[in-house]
């Protein structure tokens, strides 16, 4: 049975604090693996350890997937202030720090769109169709938005700033194959 532990202040202070689920099973014998799933890290080890050995593999397997790859945010998906969170980092990254929303919130599904900005009070809504989306099809969506905040329309300077987003064409093939595939008739151009 999975055991869930939250890290207190004994936790390394250059990595915030989060909880560990230790997986053990019958079928591993000697190999010990871990991985993020969200907030928490997740340890699946053999069921014949000793208490003292899982203590030394989870702190083993935190240090090398902290090495690997820093555990990412909790994903925006969680609440509208996660949302403004990444919006923040996305506009720092993708444009200039230069497109700050006031507010970015998750909306019921709209019937045209999948999200919408209004620049004059620079506010920006989401379908809430988008939380079951792949990070990167998120993230392209958010970029396009942010980018209304510094150009209004669909002109030629408005696609300069999100063409800035590495997965622009991949996100916009995502979007329309999932909204052809459900039958809601999302279009990008709005």
């Amino acid at each position: 049975m999975p055991s869930l532990r939250g890290r207190g202040a004994n936790a390394p202070s250059d990595t915030p604090q989060h909880k560990v689920e230790v997986r053990r099973s019958q079928r591993r014998h000697r190999t010990v693996t871990a991985y993020w799933n969200d907030d928490t890290l997740v340890v699946l080890i053999p069921a014949r350890m000793t208490r003292a050995e899982e203590k030394h593999w989870v702190a083993e397997m935190e240090r090398k997937l902290q090495r690997a790859e820093p555990r990412k945010m909790a994903p925006p998906k969680a609440s509208d202030a996660a949302l403004l969170t990444r919006c923040a980092l996305l506009g720092a990254k993708y444009l200039d720090g230069k497109a700050l929303p006031a507010s970015v919130r998750w909306v019921p599904p709209m019937r045209t769109r999948w999200a919408s900005c209004t620049p004059v009070d620079a506010t920006i809504r989401v379908s809430d169709r988008l939380q079951r989306v792949p990070q990167w099809v998120l993230d392209y969506v958010l970029v396009h938005e942010l980018a209304h905040l510094r150009e209004p329309g669909h002109d030629p300077a408005f696609w300069t700033l999100v063409n800035r987003y590495p997965k622009t064409e991949r996100a916009i093939g995502y979007l329309e194959g999932l909204s052809a595939a459900a039958g809601w008739g999302i279009s990008e151009e709005d």
